[in-house]
Parts: C-alpha cells; structure tokens; sequence
C-alpha cells in the first residue's frame, strides 16, 4: 500500500527533524521534502507534489499563510494541515478561509498529528478540539487582527511578499534579488502597499505586518 507523502515546513531544524522522526515512525507515512523557509515550501512543493502538506505559519521570506495560499493555486491536490504555536481566531479564520484542511497546535501529541495527517489526506477536515469548538461558535466581536486581515484581503500576493520583506527588514535591493524584479518594481509595490492600506512609513508597514500575523512580533525589534 502506497504511503502517505508529507512536505514538512519549518524553520527551526530541531522541530523539523522531530517531526519527521515521528511521523515517519508511522508505517503508512512518508516524509519526502523538509523546507526552512515560505518559498522553498512552495517550490518543494510543485516539485514533490506531496499529499500533505505540514506547515507552520511563523516562517521566514514568506510567511505560512501566503505559502499555503500559493501551494494551493500550484497544486490543488495537496492537502494544507496547518500545524502553529499560535491558536488565536484569526489564525485559523485566515488559513480555514484560504483552503487549509486543518489546524493543530504544536502541543499536539505525535499520535494526533498522524492522525491528523490521514484524515486531511482522505479529503476530511482536522482541528485541535479547543479550536474545533471555537470554530461552532459565534463571534460578538473580531478582532483587530481579523479586521486587519480584511483589510489586508485586498493585497495581491507580490504584494504581500514585499511587505513580509519589509517587515523582515530588506532594503529594496535584497527584495528585488530575492522576488527577482528589478527595484524600480518594488518601489513600486511599496507605494501601492502604502496606498492601499493607507499607511505611510516602513516602521507603520511592520507594525500591520505584525498586527495582521505576517510576521511574528519578534522578527523586527528595532523599528520605533
């Protein structure tokens, strides 16, 4: 019986490598590509075509939402199972919205993980219990997050990219190498970033990043 084939996306080696120790202790399951950033889950991604997609959010050069939203657009047979330190509403209305079939957190214990691995793999949907609860219920009041992620909705997904690397600190000159464009088109992207979300400075640019959960709050310390 064919085994089930699992991208893991990750930045931390030591929790990458963990996790593929325990999922591939399951006979059924196999781990076939191993990515540290956004960007190489989404290349691994197209190129491995794998059945199940494991990924976190907090991920550097291109954060996990964008990834997944992209992963899904290149190859719509993938499954996304979210797997994060972050169990907040937003999260998980923002993944659920793009397509991801599951969200666990990482308190989660290897034997939930694998089955969670199976049950997106099979076209179900798979939740940690305290999040499938919330997920039944009404909200009286988004949050600021949630309403920032609304308001985010309109950025196209270059967009998005841009204003990660800006939040991570890249001159425009490192984001034109690392999106491979020319400056003149980040330049560009920046003005229409600040436009749309009527913001008018880098450090009001990291600050959404941070509020709207495309960057930790720890990625950017210095800006004031």
């Amino acid at each position: 019986m064919p085994r089930i084939t699992v991208l893991l996306a990750e930045d931390h080696t030591i929790v990458r490598e963990g996790l593929r120790t325990l999922l591939e202790a399951e006979g059924d399951i196999q781990v076939v590509g191993e990515a540290e950033t956004g960007r190489q889950a989404v290349e691994l991604a197209r190129r491995l075509r794998p059945a199940v997609v494991v990924m976190d959010i907090a991920m550097p050069v291109l954060n996990g939402l964008e990834a997944t939203r992209q992963i899904l657009k290149f190859v719509p047979g993938a499954r996304v199972l979210v797997l994060s330190a972050h169990g907040d509403d937003a999260y998980v209305e923002q993944v659920t919205a793009l397509g991801a079939a599951g969200y666990l957190l990482k308190q989660t214990s290897a034997h939930i993980l694998a089955r969670a691995v199976r049950e997106v793999q099979s076209g179900n949907t798979f939740f940690s219990p305290s999040i499938a609860r919330r997920l039944h219920k009404d909200y009286e009041k988004p949050s600021d997050r949630v309403e920032l992620a609304k308001k985010g909705g309109r950025l196209s997904s270059r967009e998005v990219e841009v204003l990660q690397l800006v939040a991570e600190g890249e001159a425009n000159k490192g984001i034109a190498a690392e999106l491979g464009i020319s400056v003149k088109t980040v330049e560009k992207h920046r003005q229409r970033l600040m436009e749309k979300l009527n913001i008018h400075d880098t450090a009001g640019l990291t600050r959404y990043a941070i509020t709207a959960g495309i960057i930790e709050s720890s990625v950017q310390l210095t800006v004031v």
